[in-house]
């Protein structure tokens, strides 16, 4: 068989009930393979074990019951998705041995392997909408996790040990019967018959997010609204009516952006919010992770922000950060890409998808706030990384100093968000 060259290999919706068989010729270039969305394929032939330079694969919306073990002899294979199988099972050993990305969303399983403790290298892993009600407790010999979304689970508690990871930045737990039961305030109900909706404005896993005009029917005042409309499926963070309750529950602030009212009414009963208008002179501040980069935030190549506009994006955000664990919030995506900024670096942080509100009187609570901590570290590098050249020693100290505070291994030495806020104002000084 003649071996030929070509690094993506995509048949993505195209009915197959069988990997087609030419995919073996490309074993020694193929690096991507996307099989997604063809439900009658269900199992694989042992011949994939000859793709040795496979590093990305793509299985969602098909039929595998049981995770396919003939992936475990992939020695390059680094990330693999199975969302929305049916999957009900993943025996031992079947993950390959230097997973890094593992997507295992919307699935039927109701437990892990053991072996899953063997991947040392995995750093993000999507659980959400299974059946699980406990984590193996190998699992914490994957010591460079530094995302999981377990929402929407079985959990009846949180593994103990999960909070102890030292690199675990975003965690989100939501919609488990373990979670805890959130009553928010209510909020203002808009008729949807009082909106005009205006353009898109962007859409995530969640739900689409469009402009629109808010035209009272009681006053006739009109205002310049955003509304973010809500799927109703599970998503990679977990159930949108987890997400409208923290959004809801944690309240109005000058750096978050959180809803200022329900929508009622729609003819499809679909649920959403109402949110504030941010400007157009806000930009996001980063851009979502590559396959590369895996769980950190990519930058436009160039980008350089001065030492002014860095110190206020990160006083707004861990103001912000203040503010939501004063009230027992989790906001489980301290992302750059989730962050919104204008050129002074005034910031305004947002989507919380993957929030969890663990509550103000959580025996745990400090450790939920001391690991989105180690998120706003991974930020303070960022920013660090995108300084311009002349700013001075004794700042660019400061930022470093509190970088590697915020990023200790061990949990419970890092500072809280409190203490961040004033060591940044005291950075102002210098």
């Amino acid at each position: 068989m003649t071996t030929q060259t070509i690094e993506r290999f995509e048949r993505k919706k195209s009915a197959l009930t069988s990997i087609p068989p030419e995919i073996v010729t490309y074993a020694s270039t193929l690096r991507i393979l996307d099989l997604s969305g063809n439900p009658q394929l269900a199992s694989l032939p042992s011949s994939v074990s000859s793709l040795v330079n496979l590093k990305i694969a793509f299985f969602s919306d098909c039929g595998f019951t049981v995770f396919p073990p003939e992936l475990s002899k992939c020695p390059s294979l680094s990330m693999v998705a199975f969302r929305g199988n049916g999957m009900n099972n993943v025996p031992e050993d079947s993950l390959p041995p230097n997973l890094r990305w593992l997507i295992l969303t919307n699935n039927n399983l109701t437990s892990l392997p053991k072996s899953i403790g063997k991947c040392s290298k995995l750093e993000k892993c999507m659980l959400a909408g299974n059946s699980l009600t406990d984590l193996p407790v190998e699992m914490s010999n994957c010591s460079k996790l530094g995302l999981l979304r377990i929402s929407a689970n079985k959990f009846n508690s949180l593994p103990g040990w999960l909070l102890d990871m030292p690199e675990l930045a975003f965690l989100a737990f939501s919609g488990n019967p373990g979670s805890n039961i959130v009553n928010p305030q209510s909020l203002e109900e808009v008729p949807w018959a009082d909106l005009i909706v205006g353009k898109v404005l962007g859409e995530g896993a969640s739900g689409i997010i469009s402009q629109a005009t808010w035209k009272r029917s009681n006053t006739m005042e009109e205002q310049q609204v955003a509304i973010k409309l809500f799927k109703g499926t599970v998503t990679s963070d977990g159930l949108p009516s987890d997400e409208m309750a923290a959004c809801i529950s944690a309240e109005r602030h000058p750096n978050l952006v959180t809803s200022i009212g329900s929508i009622v009414g729609h003819p499809e009963n679909v649920k959403g919010l109402v949110l504030p208008l941010i400007p157009p002179t806000y930009k996001n501040l980063g851009l979502t992770p590559s396959f590369e980069s895996c769980t950190r935030d990519v930058y436009p190549e160039g980008m350089k922000l001065g030492f002014d506009q860095v110190l206020r994006t990160l006083e707004d955000v861990a103001s912000a950060s203040v503010h939501l664990h004063e009230r027992g919030i989790s906001h489980g995506d301290l992302y750059a890409h989730n962050i919104l900024v204008d050129q002074s670096g005034s910031a305004v942080f947002g989507d919380f998808g993957a929030a969890y509100v663990y509550g103000t009187q959580s025996l745990v609570r400090e450790k939920w706030e001391k690991l989105e901590v180690l998120a706003f570290g991974h930020l303070i590098e960022d920013m660090l990384g995108v300084l311009v050249d002349d700013v001075s020693i004794n700042s660019v100290f400061k930022l470093k100093e509190l970088h590697r505070k915020c990023s200790s291994r061990i949990v419970t030495e890092r500072p809280l968000f409190a203490k961040v806020l004033e060591a940044l104002e005291e950075a102002r000084k210098y």
